[in-house]
């Protein structure tokens, strides 16, 4: 059975999308039942980014990973944490509390992803996070129950961040959503450029979610005549920025547009034209190899055609992995749990269409290479969503904040 994306938008609370089942116990009962619950922004600025399609990659890991075979049935559940902690928190505990859950998965908003992975430790269960930028998930709010799985904002400083600087771009005023994640992806990318040498000028913070007239903050960052202006937020407030700095003309007078969290859906929805020549970094592009097409062939029909980003496929890795731990444990064993299924889970290598190899370090922070693109002119691109030119890749072991430097209790010197 397929969903339309009205039907995933309206799933709220604990409300089932999908049961996989047909598995039978060995005693001839029913098999256990893992339950997945997927929390994101399903309806306001961020959907676009997780959302939907975050649920379709989950199911598609659950198709394709076919649980009853394996002796175990699957349930997931989504829910809409509308940007908010406590919405998120209340949330959580129903699905843990109520309805047994196992894990909760996906959870953009950095505020609501510390705020649950706080309840799942409480709880013993799991926190596999796919689409909070925030490092300090696998840092000091690092816990045994949690897994970081996609991208985080060490990672984005240290790759777009990075490059601009040596590029010559060695003077940064930051325009920040008012929140954790831009709070963090300030900081994180700020601590970059200096140390590669460059100079941050200034900054302002916007409300968010919500902003729509960027123009003052634009301006400042004008005024401050630095040779970059990062943008540290995120879904539809980069996409306004970047739509309303075109009508500046901020770009034409020699300033650049540094989008530290932009995502291939954010370039679908300004169109080529506006954010071509961006440089923007992500950890997994559908057109990247044989493995990534194959997976976004399999997909595209649970999405309406949308090409899923790296938080997307985020999802479907994460939820990949878990099953195998699963799997290999026995899902009593991973129902019991959530601290021990996550250690099985660092214990085992990664391999999925999405991310290839890779793997899950001590403090929970998932490993993969990072890749930096360029987005294409629309002379250049072959039709829609072939929109990224491939600069450059940083490996896996490179990609990522220092084990030692983290700050997480899990890690002994």
């Amino acid at each position: 059975m397929l969903l339309t994306r009205r039907q995933l938008m309206s799933s709220t609370g604990a409300m089932p999308v999908l049961a996989y089942s047909g598995a039978q116990a060995q005693s001839g009962g029913a098999a256990p039942t893992i339950k997945i619950c997927v929390m994101s922004d399903q309806s306001g600025p961020y959907s676009s980014t997780s959302g939907p399609v975050s649920v379709a990659c989950v199911r598609q890991a659950v198709e394709d990973f076919n649980p009853p075979s394996r002796g175990f049935n699957v349930e997931i559940l989504t829910g809409d944490h509308q940007n908010r902690a406590d919405i998120g928190v209340n949330l959580t505990r129903q699905w843990f509390d109520r309805d047994g859950a196992d894990v909760v998965m996906d959870v953009s908003n950095s505020a609501v992803a510390l705020a649950v992975q706080n309840v799942a430790r409480e709880k013993d269960k799991i926190h596999l996070n796919s689409a909070a930028a925030t490092a300090d998930l696998t840092g000091k709010a690092c816990t045994p129950n949690g897994v970081h799985w996609t991208y985080d904002s060490w990672m984005l400083a240290a790759s777009t961040g990075g490059a601009l600087v040596r590029s010559g771009g060695d003077s940064w005023f930051f325009i920040v959503a008012n929140f954790a994640f831009g709070h963090a992806l300030e900081r994180d990318t700020g601590d970059a450029v200096r140390r590669a040498g460059g100079k941050v000028l200034g900054r302002v913070a916007h409300p968010a979610p919500g902003t729509s007239d960027f123009s003052s903050f634009l301006l400042q960052a004008q005024a401050s005549r630095a040779k970059v202006i990062g943008l540290a937020n995120g879904g539809d407030d980069t996409v306004n920025v970047i739509k309303q700095a075109a009508e500046f003309g901020i770009t034409r007078s020699g300033q650049k547009l540094a989008a530290l969290l932009m995502f291939v859906s954010d370039v679908h929805a300004i169109g080529l034209p506006t954010a071509q020549g961006l440089l923007l970094t992500e950890s997994f592009y559908w057109d990247l190899n044989d493995r990534t097409r194959a997976f976004t062939r399999r997909v595209l029909p649970k999405t309406g055609g949308i090409h899923p980003n790296m938080n997307q496929a985020g999802c479907y890795s994460a939820a990949m992995h878990y099953l195998k731990a699963v799997a290999d444990m026995g899902p009593a064993a991973a129902k019991q749990s959530g601290a021990t299924t996550v250690a099985r889970m660092k214990s085992l290598p990664t391999d999925d269409d999405a991310f290839g190899a890779g793997g899950i370090r001590p403090d929970g922070r998932k490993l993969h290479d990072v890749h930096l693109f360029r987005v294409k002119s629309p002379e250049a691109s072959r039709g829609a969503w072939d929109y990224y030119e491939l600069l450059s890749t940083t490996p896996a072991d490179k990609a990522f904040r220092p084990l030692q430097e983290g700050g997480c209790s899990l890690i002994h010197t």
